[in-house]
């Protein structure tokens, strides 16, 4: 799969995507991400954790260009329909703002009928969305310092986009 912006996509009524500074709720997303015709749910929930590479983290703060990140997740969606056409729903929805450890940043979830197709096209969102949507988090320490982490970091260290 190859994530393009040649042309515009248009999301599908039964699909669900946001950028919020609102709390991403697991239950919320779920639901959207669900439909008779699944046999499988598949649901990533990226969560601050309390350190990066051993040195102690506080908070995570995301900043986003919201209309050519809506039209990622879009593609995304409409890349992963090409490759799998009996995907029933994809949600994906992120945080923006000053994040605590343990709060939830991004929500990526897909429903359809296998759980093996569920599992793929759900890695490939988060994966492309990591890579390619203008999205930026700002880690935080412990020590009172702090470092942006670029869209581009993902191509060059991968470790920075897990």
């Amino acid at each position: 799969m190859t994530t393009t912006l040649a042309s515009a996509v248009k999301p599908r009524a039964e699909d669900s995507f946001a950028i919020s500074f609102a709390p991403l709720s697991l239950e919320e997303i779920y639901a959207k991400s669900n439909d008779p015709a699944n046999g499988a749910v598949v649901l990533m929930s990226g969560v601050v954790r309390n350190q990066t590479d051993g040195k102690p983290v506080i908070a995570l703060e995301y900043q986003a260009y919201e209309p050519m990140a809506l039209r990622i997740f879009y593609q995304i969606a409409a890349d992963i329909r090409l490759s799998t056409s009996d995907v029933n729903r994809v949600v994906i929805h992120h945080r923006t703002g000053r994040l605590q450890v343990g709060e939830i940043s991004v929500l990526v979830a897909v429903g359809c009928p296998h759980r093996s197709e569920a599992f793929e096209a759900c890695q490939y969102a988060i994966d492309t969305l990591k890579h390619n949507a203008p999205i930026w988090k700002k880690e935080h320490w412990e020590d009172g310092s702090s470092r942006w982490v670029s869209v581009g970091a993902c191509e060059q260290l991968p470790e920075n986009c897990s």
